[in-house]
């Protein structure tokens, strides 16, 4: 956060360089638009601003707010009112400042005596919702982002239908990939089905401000999709790209447009949100044994909300729905048998259906070592990689610097952070591996990856099923529910769930 506070006015002296002139001809030398965190007190006395602007220049986000504020009133100081000049201070100052004091009529107007010219209704609503919208964006981008939950994958910690606040101060907010977009939505715009609602004309290289810390183990974390950088219009991330790929091949799903669609690619920050628990870090060791996750071979405490699937088993009579009320049990099937059930459930309440009178047991469903694969679990290739999603690894997270041995065997693990996230040339040739032309048998991580696992982890598309998530898609922390709503209830029938509603995320 200091480095942060550093950074930022620092960077502000590179537009202010631009106002040398304009400083000159408001009565201040020039020179001293040269001088970082000065220039800014200067700036202000020139616009007859109070001192507590200097404080609010320190807090991070909020003062690229107030510095395109100091731009904009910087120029009305030289007679400039229309919106397309006070928009050109904003966006092009490099440009518009030097533009300005090149003009042969050009004045300074102290600010205290400055007439402004009396806005028409119209204009005072123009401004008024740029204002908004600006600093929406700032928030939206730099502070905090408000998120649903969509899925069932984090029940029994976040319910579908909660209402997240997350913060993107938590691990450092990251610069748009796509900054020319249609703002507060995603990637598709209002009312379309498949219109995209960004441009790639301009694309920012990734970059990551300084955060208040690092992800950390069981934190709730937003992501972008990694497998969700390739996409069908139809399906979109519901059925990823690579699992119609395995399914149909890639030669149908890219010419059956019928049932397929169109395949499109998405850069990071346009991919879809997912959230999961951080389960292991970079340079872990990670291992899933009957469901028991253990990292560097120790296991690791689980959230107490975790779920998995169970069969319960009854003396013949139906389970109604007030038990399942009581226990707010939101996920259940029935087996081709008619004294069985499955339910997505904790331990807690599989102990608790264990007691009622008409049932008679209440099994955990593991599936056994090396039983129930598919070329659905990561890495894909279940010959080389008999795992499933209660017996998985043992596998190693990727780690910045990290050297590893890399052959035949281990390349399939390794091979979409070498290509797709770290995008290099991969090659295997005469079982040989070539990296950007050269024959190699290491590869040296350029990025920190994670696990990321749902707590409801029988009814989690999660690490298990994609892999590794590169630090570069990390968007925030969870950190607040300030609304849950049951989908299944109507408003006055106990549609807000109070006691889910302004909680803190754990």
């Amino acid at each position: 956060m200091l480095k942060l506070i550093l950074i930022l006015p620092v960077l502000f002296t590179i537009p202010t360089i631009f106002a040398w002139k304009l400083f000159e001809l408001a009565g201040e030398k020039g020179w001293k638009t040269l001088i970082p965190y000065y220039n800014l007190y200067v700036f202000l006395q020139i616009l007859r601003k109070p001192i507590w602007w200097c404080i609010l220049l320190l807090f991070p986000f909020l003062n690229i707010f107030i510095y395109l504020l100091m731009e904009v009133d910087l120029v009305k100081c030289f007679g400039k009112f229309k919106l397309h000049q006070l928009f050109l201070a904003a966006v092009f100052p490099f440009v518009y400042f030097p533009v300005i004091s090149l003009e042969k009529e050009i004045k300074y107007s102290d600010p205290k005596e400055t007439v402004y010219p009396k806005k028409s209704a119209i204009r005072e609503w123009v401004d008024a919702i740029i204002f908004a919208v600006v600093a929406a964006f700032i928030i939206r981008t730099f502070i905090f982002e408000a998120y649903t939950i969509p899925t069932s994958s984090m029940e029994k910690s976040l319910l579908v239908g909660d209402f997240l606040l997350v913060s993107k101060m938590s691990y450092g907010p990251k610069t748009p990939n796509t900054p020319l977009a249609f703002p507060f939505v995603h990637h598709t715009l209002p009312w379309t089905k498949n219109t995209k609602s960004y441009v790639e004309w301009i694309k920012c290289p990734y970059y990551r401000f300084p955060g208040l810390g690092e992800v950390k183990r069981g934190d709730a974390v937003v992501f972008n999709y990694p497998a969700g950088d390739t996409v069908s219009d139809i399906f979109q991330s519901n059925v990823s790209y690579y699992q119609l790929v395995r399914e149909y091949g890639r030669k149908r799903v890219m010419t059956d447009k019928a049932n397929f669609g169109n395949i499109i690619a998405r850069p990071v920050d346009k991919r879809e949100n997912y959230i999961k628990r951080a389960i292991g870090l970079p340079g872990d060791t990670l291992e899933i044994k009957e469901t028991v996750v253990f990292v560097n071979g120790k296991p690791i405490d689980q959230p107490e909300t975790v779920q998995f699937k169970y069969l319960v088993k009854t003396n013949g009579t139906a389970i109604n729905q007030r038990i399942l009320n009581k226990y707010d049990i939101t996920e259940s099937a029935r087996t081709n048998m008619p004294d069985e059930y499955l339910f997505w459930i904790t331990q807690d309440v599989a102990d608790e259906l264990a007691q009622l009178s008409n049932v008679k047991s209440v099994t955990k469903m593991i599936l056994a070592k090396e039983t129930g694969l598919n070329r659905e679990i990561f890495p894909h290739n279940p010959e080389n990689y008999p795992w499933n999603v209660d017996n998985y690894g043992p596998i190693m997270i990727p780690k910045a610097g990290q050297t590893i041995a890399l052959n035949l065997t281990n390349l399939p693990l390794y091979e979409r952070v070498i290509r797709a996230y770290e995008l290099n040339d991969l090659k295997v040739e005469n079982n040989e591996i070539y990296i950007n032309g050269e024959k190699t048998d290491s590869y040296t991580f350029k990025m920190n990856y994670y696990w990321m696992m749902g707590d409801n982890r029988h009814n989690s598309a999660d690490s298990r099923y994609w892999g590794f998530v590169p630090y570069d898609h990390v968007v925030g922390k969870a950190v607040f529910v300030w609304l849950s709503l049951d989908k299944n209830k109507r408003l006055f029938d106990g549609k807000i769930r109070f006691n889910k509603t302004m909680r803190f995320v754990k």
